[in-house]
């Protein structure tokens, strides 16, 4: 029987706005086994926080480690403004993302931009690349004009 969703199948903003919220719903609840699962093993991250790129999924699971073992979780989190442009088998997500994590009691919020890039692997869709960058302004917070 043929794959209902081949690897070579173009890509649905639908599927990927799916998968972006998987991935969102499990960094949000800290749940680290669902939320790498939403990665491919040669995803590749780059974020401001950290002096150089993580070269595989491997890599961001072991930072992740650290910080766990610090006592670091996810408190809340909120993703807004989403766009997907689906480039044939691939797909970038991009949106505002405000993160509020607790380490050791102490609470913090950052405020971020965020992209996302997406495969299909097999009937299901993955993220291959991660990039945060710190955002100038919340698009979640209401202007004082």
């Amino acid at each position: 029987m043929p794959d209902v969703n081949p690897p070579h199948e173009i890509l649905t903003e639908a599927e990927v706005l799916a998968a972006a919220d998987a991935l969102v719903t499990a960094f949000r609840a800290t749940d680290t086994e669902a939320y790498f699962r939403c990665f491919a093993p040669d995803a590749t991250f780059v974020f401001h926080t950290e002096p150089r790129r993580l070269e595989d999924r491997a890599a961001y699971e072991e930072l992740w480690a650290g910080w766990m073992a610090d006592g670091w979780r996810v408190t809340d989190c909120i993703s807004s403004g989403p766009r997907v442009q689906v480039v044939g088998t691939t797909a970038i997500f991009t949106h505002h993302v405000r993160t509020t994590t607790s380490v050791g009691g102490a609470t913090g919020t950052t405020s971020e931009r965020e992209t996302i890039v997406f495969r299909r692997a097999g009937s299901s869709i993955e993220a291959v690349h991660e990039h945060l960058s710190p955002a100038l302004e919340d698009p979640t917070e209401e202007s004082a004009a």
